[in-house]
């Protein structure tokens, strides 16, 4: 391919084609009803669609959309963090303590575990086992940030296409994330007849006839209220992120907006009177953030990044997803309690360790939209995906690279 013309795409404009790329979902989920049944969201419809016609484009040689979101992308994901957080109300903090650390165990068995597929099978198929690496839990319980921290590495031992395969191995990752969580929710919900006729469906007939499904009425000062607060607890996680960097830690920022969104609830719990209303209103308010942050996430994909991709790489990729749902659904699923909140989390935990935590939040929620709300699952979910995996998975790839390091030796001589 020659030279391919390039445009700029700034924030405001794909701040914009996030939203349309949205509304284009909701139209087809709308008119497709297969969509609303296997929960696949309109982020994600619409996203992955926009997506495939920026390939198209690049593949034709005719341009290449270059975006500006990351800044604008932080500030959504945290704002969500936050509302996360302040969903949290004590009696849920109690009830959450148990299954975060079931939870953590699990992560981290998955993440040691991905890692044992890939060199596995990149063992059969004949691959640099540093290479076959960079398709296990690095890109996806760990994503993109994990991909660009740690390929370097392999690199630096030898295997010289380790960054392109990890970040290729994201993209997949979050792709297939994006369109698995739905499905298998409906299918552990299904199968397990964890539906309540009297609570499930609200969600989703709200959105197929447009109307409100909450009996709790807000106005426009709750939102603007809750907004407001938001922007507060993100702050108090900005602080909570540098304080510890001055003592060298190194700390998400988006837990650490979590950990305002807790202390602004905490705080309003034990204030007199009824905040119901708020409280949805910060819930509204954490869906918009979510629903954009996914949406620009996926229109920003660059999907050509896999079309380098050979068998060996897509055997070693199909072998993590395939692996991931029967771990989910046989483990995760069963470990957590095997009730309506546990399907959710599978849910949730398909989401995160292909790759991306939003996604793992935009999936359980499209799943609860059909049934009902997991205020369980929306609690636990952030707090191992979002931060606690990212330590243990930190770990156990910097094990599994020494190791891939002495096979790799052994694999070139």
């Amino acid at each position: 391919m020659g030279e391919i013309n390039v445009i700029k795409v700034s924030m405001f404009e794909t701040l914009m084609l996030a939203v349309l790329a949205i509304y284009f979902g909701e139209f087809l989920r709308k008119r497709i009803p297969v969509l609303v049944k296997y929960c696949l969201p309109a982020s994600v419809v619409g996203g992955t669609i926009f997506s495939i016609v920026t390939y198209g484009l690049y593949a034709a040689g005719i341009v290449e959309l270059e975006f500006d979101y990351k800044t604008v992308n932080t500030l959504f994901y945290c704002i969500f963090f936050a509302a996360s957080g302040a969903a949290a109300s004590m009696a849920l903090l109690k009830q959450g303590g148990k299954l975060v650390v079931i939870f953590a165990i699990l992560a981290a068995v998955l993440a040691a575990l991905q890692n044992t597929v890939a060199l596995g099978v990149g063992y059969f198929m004949h691959v640099d086992p540093l290479i076959s690496m960079m398709t296990g839990s690095i890109p996806m319980t760990g994503g993109h940030g994990n991909a660009a921290s740690f390929a370097p590495i392999a690199v630096e031992a030898g295997a010289s296409a380790a960054m392109e395969v990890a970040i290729a191995s994201a993209t997949f990752g979050l792709i297939s994330g994006c369109i698995i969580g739905g499905p298998l929710g409906n299918f552990i919900i299904k199968r397990h007849k964890l539906t309540n006729p009297e609570l499930d469906g609200a969600g989703e007939k709200a959105e197929m006839t447009g109307e409100q499904s909450t009996g709790i009425l807000m106005n426009g000062s709750q939102v603007v209220n809750a907004v407001f607060l938001m922007c507060i607890a993100i702050g108090i996680g900005q602080i909570i992120t540098n304080g510890l960097a001055a003592i060298n830690v190194k700390f998400p920022i988006h837990v650490s907006c979590m950990f305002g969104g807790i202390l602004i609830r905490l705080f309003y719990d034990r204030k007199k009177g009824n905040h119901d209303a708020l409280y949805e209103a910060i819930d509204t308010v954490g869906e918009f953030s979510l629903g954009l942050f996914v949406s620009m996430s996926i229109i920003t994909m660059k999907l050509w990044q896999l079309s380098g991709l050979g068998m060996a790489l897509m055997v070693l990729l199909l072998a993590q997803v395939i692996f991931i749902i029967l771990f989910c659904y046989l483990l995760t699923f069963k470990l957590l309690g095997g009730n309506y909140d546990a399907a959710v989390m599978a849910v949730g935990h398909t989401g995160f360790g292909l790759g991306a935590v939003p996604v793992a939040m935009t999936t359980m929620q499209t799943v609860c939209k059909k049934y009902r709300y997991s205020k369980l699952a929306f609690f636990v979910v952030p707090v191992i995906g979002g931060f606690i995996s990212n330590i243990s998975n930190a770990i156990i790839i910097t094990k599994f690279l020494d190791y891939a390091k002495i096979l790799h030796a052994g694999w070139i001589g």
